[in-house]
């Protein structure tokens, strides 16, 4: 069976908007057109893919399932089009991009103006929260993850180093003494990170030790890097974080290193990852290759450290 890909295209920005009318004159079509256009496309895949009221228009749950499978026949054609010379030199459409929100906060969303203004016609779907995202059921086109890429359903390029390293505040240490090698942390309070495994720490001439708030004393538990700064600048403890995290309390001295001459071994890379299946289209590329020269070339926090 073939599909109108034009169809299709009209259905994601329909789905994207809620709106048929919309989705419809951003194509240029009135809506009646475009109306007549979507019921022929649920003909053709015997489907209703949105729900329709005076009021308003949803995604059926057939159409919530057929979404992602949309998403990829348009970027097919794109991919294909360019491939002969033909593709759309304009960036349109909506590009859903899942972030971490401590990271996307401190250096993604600052550059997102100089993107968008490069790429006027685009939209940009920015889901930010610290845990990480299905990238195939939430039909993302895009995401970064602080982690090591072990998902094989999953493609994706560096964007920079992600170094963890031990860090307090000078009040905490005051009040409780500066650790002096891992076995000490035992008498410490620990950050814990949601989710989180104990992390191997290597020292001088092959000496070994761990970082295991589950082992120990551990008061706080946070799911998000920007609390987890935070409560330990105001004294909570001694918490593992990545560098791009604290490097600025670091310059200003409101936390200090904690073991310096130890490494917390740690295969987390900064990546922007994308589905395996996906072809990876003209907007998703741009928006990759924009945040590896703004971010990734020159990474702001090794600028402080």
């Amino acid at each position: 069976m073939a599909l109108d890909t034009e169809a299709v295209r009209l259905f994601v920005r329909a789905a994207d908007m809620l709106n048929i009318s919309a989705a419809g004159r951003e194509l240029g079509l009135a809506p009646a057109v475009a109306s007549a256009r979507l019921a022929k496309l649920e003909n053709a895949l015997g489907a209703d893919l949105l729900h329709r009221s005076t009021r308003k228009v949803s995604l059926s749950v057939q159409g919530a399932e057929f979404l992602p499978y949309a998403r990829e026949i348009l970027a097919q054609e794109d991919a294909a089009l360019a491939a002969l010379g033909r593709g759309q030199t304009v960036l349109t459409g909506t590009l859903r991009f899942a972030a971490s929100s401590t990271f996307a906060q401190a250096f993604v969303v600052p550059v997102l103006p100089e993107f968008l203004a490069k790429h006027p016609a685009l939209t940009l779907d920015l889901r930010l929260t610290d845990n990480p995202q299905d990238l195939i059921a939430g039909s993302f086109d895009l995401a970064l993850r602080n982690t090591a890429l072990e998902d094989t359903s999953l493609k994706g390029r560096k964007l920079a180093d992600d170094e963890r390293i031990l860090v307090a505040s000078p009040a905490y240490l005051e009040a409780y003494g500066m650790p002096e090698r891992p076995a000490d942390l035992a008498e410490h309070a620990l950050i814990g990170f949601q989710g989180m495994a104990a992390r191997s720490l290597h020292g001088p001439d092959g000496a070994t030790g761990l970082f295991d708030p589950s082992a120990g004393r551990c008061p706080l538990i946070v799911d998000d890097g920007a609390s987890q700064r935070i409560a330990t600048v105001a004294g909570a403890g001694i918490s593992a974080n990545s560098l791009w995290n604290v490097h600025t309390e670091l310059a200003d001295g409101r936390l200090v290193r904690v073991l310096p001459e130890w490494e917390v071994a740690d295969r987390s890379v900064l990546w922007l990852v994308y589905p395996k299946t996906t072809v990876l289209s003209a907007k998703v590329r741009a928006l990759i290759d924009f945040l590896i020269a703004r971010i990734g070339k020159a990474p702001p926090w090794r600028l402080a450290g």
